[in-house]
């Protein structure tokens, strides 16, 4: 398959349609072609919606869209038409699965739900993702990161503290999440195709996304009934875990056992702590966070981030710097594991983009090229499925497949 060419991982050879736009389903697009799979995706005719969220914008082409649809290829297709379904149509015979994030009961109103196709194409993956999923009574409701995130109780769990306004997560974490979770839930299907042959639906949610962060959170719910609530930087299990202000910025204190804890004291010159029955082991701790806090917090500002750093990792204590996102993409264990990576975009050269954070050893994936241009491969995937150069003129000129020449 020629569209298959130069692509490597361990799902070279798997053939994806992504009809999904903005995050959720993008992810779940980007996570399965950067371990190998060729994703086509499938634009409506004025392209994703990502590509009108700017800025910041590189000659043109909105930054959001290229992180989320690097190593795509693209076709814009008007799915209103009945010429353009039969397009996809025809792109589904070589395909293994189908990714969608419409809105419920979009794809059935187009002809191409999951029952309608499951009878043409019954060894095909049908993954669908949404704010609430398929069934329930919040089925048909739309779904956004923020909206999933106050609901599925993490907007709860974050912020300073008690009393202070409910505070979301940075990272629209909710719509990576469920992009994460559909990729799995693809590969899963997949693999049971290959043993039987038979194809099935994915369904997962930005809610479902949600509460899987809760497991902690969760956890204290059941076994106590009582809500936990935002605790800063802190853990809701284990102390001391957080962030502690030094002479020059802000560190992260990993010593979540009593092992860790024994080891910071000596790293810090405070073993004397460790004869306080306040802070003697993890549940006086934690039942005393706020004075365990209040003590190591002048320790900490003593001193600069590198000077601490320093002492923690001689002395065995997990810690690290508060870095910044600009920080983080120069730094050198980012950079070692190709978390930061470059690509030849056609418009804007040679730019960057985030790599695959999964590695393998005898078939490694990789971020395989820019995110497509709106319509940039049309001519070439429709010549791929078979179509003539006439049919494709005549499907350009009609408006039920756009074209854009880079």
């Amino acid at each position: 398959m020629v569209g298959q060419a130069g692509r490597s991982g361990p799902l070279a050879g798997m053939r994806v349609i992504e009809l999904a736009h903005i995050m959720a389903g993008p992810v779940c697009g980007l996570m399965l072609a950067d371990m190998g799979a060729e994703v086509i995706k499938v634009e409506k005719m004025d392209g994703d919606d990502t590509r009108r969220t700017v800025p910041p914008a590189l000659e043109g082409e909105s930054a959001a869209y290229m992180m989320m649809n690097r190593g795509k290829r693209g076709i814009s297709l008007d799915l209103k038409d009945p010429d353009g379904v039969a397009v996809l149509r025809r792109l589904l015979r070589g395909a293994d699965a189908l990714i969608e994030n419409y809105r419920g009961g979009t794809m059935e109103r187009l002809g191409i739900g999951y029952e309608t196709l499951r009878q043409e194409f019954p060894a095909l993956v049908y993954c669908s993702l949404s704010g609430f999923g398929r069934t329930g009574p919040y089925a048909d409701r739309a779904g956004f990161d923020l909206v999933a995130q106050g609901m599925s109780g993490l907007m709860s769990v974050t912020g300073e503290g008690p009393g202070r306004p409910p505070m979301k997560c940075g990272p629209p974490v909710t719509d990576i999440t469920a992009g994460i979770l559909a990729a799995m839930g693809v590969l899963a299907a997949y693999s049971h195709r290959l043993r039987t042959g038979k194809g099935q639906a994915v369904d997962t949610s930005l809610f479902e996304a949600g509460i899987t962060h809760t497991y902690w959170q969760s956890a204290i719910a059941m076994a106590t009934g009582i809500a936990p609530g935002p605790m800063g930087s802190a853990h809701p299990l284990n102390a001391p875990y957080e962030a502690f202000e030094t002479q020059d910025g802000w560190i992260t204190i990993g010593a979540a056992n009593q092992t860790n804890w024994l080891r910071l004291l000596k790293a810090i010159g405070a073993e004397v702590l460790a004869e306080d029955p306040r802070f003697a082991l993890n549940r006086d701790r934690m039942a005393n966070r706020q004075a365990l806090a209040a003590t190591l917090a002048p320790i900490f500002r003593a001193h600069t981030s590198a000077a601490w750093l320093a002492r923690l990792e001689a002395g065995g204590v997990p810690a690290g710097p508060v870095l910044d996102v600009n920080a983080m993409h120069r730094d050198p264990q980012a950079l070692a594991r190709e978390m930061v990576v470059e690509v030849d975009h056609p418009r804007v050269g040679r730019m960057k983009t985030l790599g695959l954070p999964v590695k393998f050893s005898d078939t490694p994936g990789r971020v395989h090229g820019p995110a497509p241009l709106l319509g940039e491969h049309s001519r070439a995937i429709l010549a791929e499925a078979g179509y003539t150069a006439a049919e494709i003129d005549g499907l350009v000129a009609r408006g039920v497949v756009r074209e854009t020449v880079a």
